[in-house]
C-alpha cells in the first residue's frame, strides 16, 4: 500500500491551501482534489475525481475493478477522499482498526470504504505526523442528516411524518446489519452527523450511516469499578455526549453492556429528525442545567409548537421507549424494525 512522493507533496500542499487542485496517489489509482469537504481534528474530508488516461480506458482499469458492487461505481469518477495525520502509534492503531471494521461491513445504508492506504512520512518542522491514511468512499453531497435538519429548525418547519419514518427505518437496517454480526458491533456513535443524505425528486431519500472509528464489538462484561470507569474515558472520547447511553455515563461496576447503548441513539437521533436538535441538550442551556443528569435520568424536553402538532403522540411514545434509563427495558433493533414498520402502515393505509 502506498502513495507517490508526488502525490504525497500536491495533497500536503492542497491541506495549507483552499484544498483544491492538488493530485494524490492511492495505492495504484490517481485522483484530483476538487475541493475541501470538511474537516475535524487530524482529519481532512475532500471531494476529489479519479483521473484516467488513454491506457487506463483502453484497459478498462480504474478504481472501479476493485469494487465487488457495481452500485459503488461513481458516473463521473467523483468520490470522497478521508485524510487522516497520524501522530503517534496509537493513533496508527485506531486508524487501522477503523479500517479493519469498516472493511467488515456491506449493506446500502452503511458507507463502504472503496479503497485505503497507509503511508509513513518523515516529521519535520512544520509537520508533526509520522503517518497518513487515505480512506476512499463513495459521494454523497446532499450533506448529513444534521445540516438538512438544522436547516429545517432554521425556517421552523418539519418534515412530513412519513418521510421522517422512511429515513429512520434505513438508519435502522444499518445498525441491524452490525448487530446481527456474531458477536454484534456496536457503532457506538450514531448521530444526525454521522448520516448522509442523497435527496432526489423521483426517490425516496437515501441514509448511509458513516464514520466507523469508535466501532466495537457491542458487549462487554464490567466485573469491576477499575473496569467501569475505564469503559466511561473510553465513551468519553468516542461517543458523542449528546447521543450517549447512561449505562456509558455512569457505568456500575457490575454490568453487561451490549448493543442497545446504539438503541438510546437511535432515540435521540429520530428525535432530531423530528424536531432539529437532540432531546437533551436543553439542559446546557439552562442556568445549573446538567445534560449528564438529563440524560441518566430519561429527561426529555419536547419542543413547544404552535397550532397543530407536527407528529402524533405515537411518534413521542415510540422515541421514549428507545429512550429508557435502564437498559434492558430498551428495545433492540428487531423490536424497533417491527414497530417502525407498523407506524408505515398505519401512515400508509
Amino acid at each position: 500500500m502506498g502513495c507517490s512522493c508526488s502525490g504525497l507533496s500536491a495533497l500536503y500542499d492542497a491541506v495549507n491551501s483552499s484544498g483544491g487542485g492538488g493530485e494524490v496517489w492511492i495505492n495504484e489509482n490517481r485522483f484530483r482534489i476538487i475541493s475541501l469537504l470538511g474537516e475535524g481534528g487530524f482529519a481532512y474530508v475532500y471531494l476529489v475525481k479519479e483521473i484516467l488516461d488513454q491506457s487506463d480506458i483502453a484497459s478498462a482499469s480504474g478504481i472501479s475493478i476493485k469494487f465487488k458492487n457495481s452500485s459503488h461505481i461513481s458516473d463521473d469518477g467523483t468520490y470522497a477522499m478521508k485524510k487522516i495525520l497520524v501522530q503517534n502509534n496509537e493513533q496508527l492503531d485506531l486508524v487501522r482498526e477503523e479500517i479493519r471494521v469498516s472493511s467488515l461491513f456491506n449493506h446500502p445504508n452503511l458507507l463502504p470504504l472503496l479503497d485505503q492506504a497507509i503511508i509513513a512520512v518523515q516529521p519535520t518542522q512544520e509537520r508533526a505526523w509520522t503517518n497518513e491514511a487515505y480512506l476512499l468512499f463513495p459521494v454523497h453531497l446532499d450533506g448529513t442528516l444534521l445540516e438538512n435538519a438544522n436547516d429545517l429548525k432554521d425556517a421552523n418547519d418539519f418534515l412530513a411524518p412519513i418521510y421522517v419514518l422512511h429515513i429512520f427505518r434505513q438508519l435502522c437496517a444499518g445498525l441491524k446489519h452490525m448487530h446481527d454480526f456474531n458477536p454484534p458491533y456496536a457503532h457506538n456513535d450514531v448521530k444526525p452527523g454521522n448520516v448522509l443524505l442523497t435527496l432526489s425528486k423521483d426517490h425516496p431519500p437515501l441514509a448511509v450511516i458513516m464514520d466507523f472509528g469508535s466501532t466495537r464489538p457491542a458487549r462487554r462484561e464490567i466485573r469491576s469499578r477499575s473496569e467501569a470507569l475505564q469503559l466511561q474515558e473510553w465513551a468519553s472520547e468516542h461517543c458523542s455526549a449528546p447521543y450517549r447511553a447512561p449505562e456509558l455515563w455512569d457505568c456500575p461496576s457490575h454490568a453487561d453492556i451490549d448493543e442497545r447503548t446504539d438503541i438510546w441513539s437511535l432515540g435521540c437521533t429520530l428525535f432530531v429528525i423530528m424536531y432539529g436538535s437532540s432531546p437533551f441538550e436543553y439542559a446546557m442551556g439552562e442556568s445549573g442545567g446538567s445534560l449528564q443528569l438529563a440524560i441518566i435520568n430519561g429527561q426529555v424536553k419536547w419542543p413547544t409548537t404552535t397550532g397543530l402538532k407536527p407528529f402524533p403522540e405515537s411518534f413521542h411514545q415510540f422515541v421514549k421507549w428507545m429512550l429508557q434509563p435502564q437498559p434492558t427495558l430498551r428495545p433492540r433493533i428487531d423490536d424497533v424494525i417491527i414497530h417502525v414498520d407498523k407506524l408505515i402502515s398505519n401512515l400508509s393505509s
